[in-house]
């Protein structure tokens, strides 16, 4: 049989969807004339006609036909008494095409050879397509089945039955994945792993989020309002920071919706993330006030050079300005790009308290610090706390929150 059999090569284009037929024909004309090449020196003279319909695959060898005893080129010329043989009407200075049997003239080692370069060029051409698909929605929500649930990442399959890895850091604590789920999530970046297009998805990134906000807020989507910083502490808190470009437009009502239409579908989404959405201002003052929400605060001395921030509340919004494990206040800092510290302001001016500082001798700086960074930062403020409160905030261990309150009751007993 002259032509060869390509079936096997042309399912694996079929399932390369995205590749062109142009292309694809042509990556098989070139695998096979660098054959013929290899055999005959040069493919000048040959034709490779691929039939896309049958699978199979035809090579032409082209020759002028010369008078007898004048053959200067046998690759390029044929004589006319050879050249008569196969056809009887031929004459000199014509060109004559005859077909070339490939299993004859190339044998079974070549043309096995073909068919794996062809296989591995077709894998080329998939994986750079896909890289190239892929990186250019990078940023973008993408949504995937689950196809398989592993300790250290989940592995999707997207809708043309692609690959991408969800590793477990960029997860949200409370996720949980079922083989057969939909799951959605932003493309973080492509990678090339061994030679192989390796996509990460991210659920934790702040572009997730933010993308989840287009997708439920049509004035984000329409530029009317601009997001112009998000943080989150993913699956805990995050912080939202939006500003509208339309003075008839409230942005945090936007965003929020009539009764918390639009923020409760990203919140289901996030797995219950308290997400506080603030008005974007460029007073330094005021963004350090809305990003401590739900906190009310008192007043603020800034530092503008050292970036930082000391805030003065109440006592009973001190626990709201630092949130649970630290998250509030840990995601106003990074809002707002201050160090932020907490105090309580005492109004009360007959109401005596001491500072912790002039505890210095007797209990330990650093446990002071650890003190302080909760917010608090004087005896009353330490022994207004319960001892549970006191260990799960500060970290500080039982023996030592119980020798802490036996100081500080102690001063006091004495004044």
């Amino acid at each position: 049989m002259a032509s060869i059999n390509l079936i096997e090569s042309f399912q694996e284009f079929k399932e390369a969807e995205n590749i062109d037929r142009p292309t694809l024909m042509k990556v098989m004309e070139d695998v096979f004339k660098t054959l013929i090449r290899k055999k005959y020196g040069s493919d000048d003279n040959f034709d490779v006609i691929v039939n896309d319909q049958k699978g199979d695959l035809e090579i032409f060898r082209r020759r002028t036909i010369v008078d007898d005893d004048d053959l200067y080129n046998s690759l390029t010329e044929i004589e006319l008494k050879n050249a008569i043989l196969i056809e009887p009407d031929y004459t000199v200075g014509e060109e004559l095409y005859e077909e070339v049997d490939i299993q004859k003239e190339f044998g079974r080692r070549a043309i096995l050879a073909g068919k794996q370069t062809l296989a591995a060029r077709i894998g080329d051409l998939k994986k750079n397509i896909l890289i190239k698909k892929y990186e250019e929605r990078v940023g973008e929500i993408v949504s995937g089945e689950v196809h398989q649930v592993w300790k250290k990442e989940v592995l999707i399959l997207d809708e043309d039955g692609n690959e991408m890895l969800l590793p477990k850091s960029e997860q949200i604590n409370a996720d949980y994945f079922k083989k057969g789920e939909t799951v959605r999530a932003v493309v973080k970046k492509v990678e090339l792993k061994n030679s192989q297009a390796i996509i990460i998805l991210s659920r934790t990134s702040p572009v997730f989020l933010e993308k989840l906000l287009e997708i439920e807020v049509p004035e984000i989507f329409d530029g009317l309002i601009v997001v112009k910083k998000i943080v989150r502490d993913p699956g805990e808190r995050a912080k939202v920071a939006v500003e509208s470009y339309d003075d008839r437009i409230d942005p945090v009502g936007a965003c929020v919706g009539m009764k918390g239409s639009r923020i409760h579908g990203i919140v289901r989404e996030l797995k219950n993330e308290n997400i506080d959405v603030i008005n974007w201002t460029a007073n330094t003052q005021l963004l350090i006030q809305r990003s401590l929400t739900p906190a009310k605060i008192t007043s603020i001395d800034l530092d503008n050079e050292k970036m930082h921030a000391k805030v003065y509340l109440k006592p009973d919004q001190v626990s709201l300005a630092i949130g649970r494990r630290g998250v509030n206040i840990k995601l106003a800092c990074e809002l707002t790009g201050y160090n932020i510290d907490v105090f309580r302001d005492n109004e009360e001016e007959d109401d005596f308290d001491i500072d912790l500082e002039e505890f210095s001798d007797e209990i330990e700086p650093w446990v002071i610090e650890a003190l302080k960074k909760v917010g608090c930062d004087t005896a009353r403020s330490v022994l207004d706390l319960t001892d549970e409160e006191l260990e799960r905030r500060t970290d500080l261990e039982k023996e030592t929150i119980a020798d802490l309150k036996k100081i500080l009751k102690e001063e006091f007993e004495k004044e």
